[in-house]
Order: C-alpha cells, then structure tokens, then sequence
C-alpha cells in the first residue's frame, strides 16, 4: 500500500476510535447505573414511642437505655415539638409570661391524680381552654392513661421531678436522676420530651437550671399562689386569683399531693369569671 493510500485511511481509523470510545463509555456508565438502581432501599424505621413515623431512609432509631436518656442526639428525625437538648443556663426561673398579652397561664403541680385531675380536665375542657400539668413521674408512671388525656386535650405536660424532693438538698447527680426519670416516663409515654421544667416548692439552685438546660426544658414557676395546698376554703382559692388576676400571671395551684377537692370547685368558679373579664387563658409555646 503506498504512503497516499495510508495517509486517506488515518482519518477514518481516528473516526472510528473515537466511536468506539464513546461507546464504552456509555456501556459503563450503563453498568454502574444499573447497579444502583436495583440496591435495595434501607426499611424506614419508627420514632419515639407514640409519635410520628420515621421519615426517609436514613431515620433511624437509637438505643437508649433510661440511664442514657438525653446523651445520645436525634440526628436525623425530630419530632415535630421536639426541641433541641441544649439550652441557654437561666440563673432564676420564668415567673410571669407577659408576651401573653392579656392573657394568663393555668398550672397544676404534683399529680396525675385519679381523684382530682379527671375534674379539672372537665372544666377546662367545657370552656375550651389549655393549661399546664407539671407532673411527677413516681406519679405519672402507673398513670399512664390519665397523662395521655391530658396531652390529647391539647396541655403542656411539663417535668415536676420524680419524687418530690427539695432539689437543691441532693447532689448534682440526685438532681438528673430526678429530672430524667420523669422526662423518661413522659417521653416514653407522649412520644416527645417535656419542653418545661418546675422545681417542687419552688427550692432552685444553679445544677437545676443547668441540668434542665442540658434536658432541653426551661425553667417555670408562678406570680400568682393559689395557697391551695393549705386547703383555706374554695372561696378564698377564688378570691386569691380574681384579686391577682393579671396579663401574664402564671397561677399555681395543684391536682394531686393531698385532698385537692377544693382546687377542682374554685376552678369551677373562677374560671368563668377570667374569661368574663376578658382573660385569656393559654400556654406558651416551646
């Protein structure tokens, strides 16, 4: 073949290499691609006990013990009134919410109680309006049923220790077991971790403040003391409120930890009268 024929044929021959890699490219790309089209999908897995499911492949659930509650991060699904574990360290509690406008919060401390707080569900429920339940878990664990009527009406459920001790008496260690235990039975119970926290008679310290920052809670406690705990009569619980009624007040008053008849008939009472007055009654948001 003489040099003319040879130089026609190299531009053919290039034309033809180039297809052919085009080709291989493609028919690799075609493999690899093939491949990962038929993995399989990892299975959604469930969030926390009563809550919304899992969403995507990549949700999945971590083994917790109740000693490791809180240490291990929800990376990939929060439910939807969860809250970050880390908040900032307050030095004193919230007393009063002004935010609120004109309207006042309802607090019910040391229950669930069987024989008082299906009472109070009553009346707030025939006037439509929420309230906060800061409940104990030595209370709250064989009561599981009664926690869940108080969340499905709508009330913040919030973290009122384990035992009801003075949490500035126990060392450091005494106190997050107080306050992880409950946060653990609400949890495990309402699917979400309670968003507040409130000392038992009102006895703070800064390990309070900072274990329930770590728990993810912020600190609540009250502008306006019914005295209920000292039984001085359904008028005199009434009285009390209607004469401290404010935009903003944060009310104590209880549902378990002794004979709380009286705090079941003066919410009967007075509760229509706030709302007459033009009070709102609400709970603030996490």
């Amino acid at each position: 073949m003489d040099a003319i024929t040879k130089n026609q044929m190299i531009p053919g021959r290039r034309a033809v290499l180039r297809i052919a890699a085009v080709l291989g490219t493609v028919g690799l790309t075609r493999l690899l691609t093939a491949g990962e089209a038929h993995t399989p999908g990892r299975p959604a897995t469930e969030g926390p006990p009563g809550g919304s499911p899992a969403a995507g492949p990549r949700a999945a659930a971590l083994p917790r013990s109740p000693s490791s509650y809180r240490l291990s991060p929800m990376t990939d699904f929060q439910p939807p009134a969860y809250r970050p574990a880390k908040l900032p360290v307050r030095r004193e509690p919230l007393l009063e919410l002004p935010e609120l406008g004109r309207s006042m919060v309802l607090t019910f401390d040391d229950g669930p109680d069987p024989r008082y707080t299906p009472g109070i569900l009553k009346t707030l429920r025939r006037h439509d309006v929420r309230a906060m339940f800061f409940v104990c878990g030595g209370m709250a664990t064989g009561r599981r049923d009664l926690l869940r009527e108080i969340a499905d009406d709508g009330h913040i459920v919030g973290n009122h220790s384990w035992s009801h001790p003075e949490l500035p008496k126990l060392r450091p260690g005494g106190i997050r077991s107080e306050m992880e235990r409950t946060s653990e039975v609400i949890e495990r119970t309402l699917g979400r971790p309670p968003a507040w926290f409130r000392a038992p008679y009102g006895a703070w310290n800064r390990h309070t403040f900072e274990i329930g920052a770590d728990l993810g809670m912020e600190p609540l406690a009250w502008s306006l003391d019914t005295l209920d705990w000292e039984s001085p009569g359904t008028g005199k619980i009434v009285r009390r409120v209607i004469d401290q009624a404010a935009p903003g007040a944060v009310v104590l008053s209880h549902d378990a930890g002794g004979d709380r008849s009286q705090s079941v008939a003066a919410l009967r009472d007075y509760l229509p009268r706030l709302l007459r007055r033009g009070y709102g009654i609400t709970v603030p948001r996490p």
